[in-house]
């Protein structure tokens, strides 16, 4: 959904800064509230987030959300991110923090926070220069330096490859210490391969890489990225009737079946956490028929099909 889509400056997304996964979807819900209601953003704007914008994006119970959200405000205030700015004296390096003021309302299971300054003017321009994906393709990674590599290298989608990265600037945008998986095989199997796994797994998109060597020493990488087919929708003069066996469907059903245990599934309460934020009832149903048709998400819905009283 248009709601959904997380838009961000490409300052943000090149900058280099340490957010736990926590704190990158509460930011990364921040944004996407800013979008969702159109707010004007300035000092003075109060951003809600709640915990069960949290539960249903991602997918976790009521109490995970409740103590994430005051895992979230603990975390996030003292966080700094720093970029680099070219001025007519030179190249600047900047540091500066997310927000400047942010609460967590227990009896509301809230969070309200003020973006600063910095950020606010970033949101301001996402007009002339941003990077944007779906919150959808972040929500399932459990690993911030996944959430964190995805949004690196999707700037990049449209041209397919990375420039290359430097071997220091790709630690510092995935947010490592200095004493932190300093040994290269403990970076690449840890950090590096198994972001990458994540993100091939669960997103849109395959990633592979290339590195890059002077003498025997590695010094950057080089991404590539592919982006993963959709299911084909069958033009009008193609469609069956409804009443037909789908047989290149995952799951055998008549497009009429389909529709109706989409429904079904759609009013299920243990789904409820895979509606996209903001989405009907209809909206809902008619992505769970969608995602029968793909063989990558079809077999997730084979239990509740059954209970619903689909017979295979």
């Amino acid at each position: 959904m248009k709601n959904d889509l997380v838009v961000k400056h490409n300052v943000l997304i090149n900058a280099s800064y340490r957010l736990g996964l926590v704190e990158q979807r509460l930011l990364l819900l921040s944004i996407v509230a800013i979008r969702r209601y159109a707010l004007e953003v300035s000092e003075s704007t109060k951003i809600t987030v709640t915990a069960s914008d949290y539960m249903e994006r991602f997918g976790v119970a009521r109490q995970v959300a409740y103590q994430a959200l005051k895992d979230g405000v603990q975390g996030i205030f003292g966080r700094e991110f720093g970029y680099k700015e070219l001025t007519d004296k030179g190249e600047r390096v900047v540091r500066s923090h997310w927000v400047s003021k942010i609460a967590y309302i227990d009896n509301a299971a809230s969070v309200e926070l003020y973006f600063t300054p910095d950020v606010i003017s970033r949101v301001r321009e996402l007009e002339s220069h941003f990077t944007s994906y779906e919150l959808e393709q972040v929500a399932g990674l459990n690993s911030k330096y996944a959430v964190r590599l995805y949004e690196i290298v999707i700037a990049w989608r449209s041209k397919g490859q990375t420039n290359q990265i430097s071997m220091q600037e790709l630690r510092d945008r995935l947010g490592l210490l200095d004493d932190e998986y300093t040994a290269i095989h403990n970076f690449k199997a840890r950090v590096l391969q198994s972001s990458i796994d994540e993100i091939n797994e669960k997103t849109d998109i395959n990633l592979t890489y290339e590195q890059h060597k002077q003498g025997r020493k590695i010094v950057g990488f080089t991404f590539t990225i592919k982006q993963k087919s959709k299911p084909k929708q069958r033009k009008k003069d193609e469609q069956r009737d409804d009443n037909t066996l789908d047989m290149l469907a995952p799951i055998k059903m008549t497009d009429k079946q389909r529709l109706m245990f989409a429904s079904k599934l759609a009013n299920m309460s243990e789904l409820g956490s895979r509606a996209p934020v903001g989405a009907t009832m209809q909206e809902f149903a008619d992505k769970i028929a969608n995602d029968l048709l793909d063989s990558d998400k079809a077999e997730f819905y084979r239990p509740y099909l059954e209970k619903a009283g689909c017979k295979f």
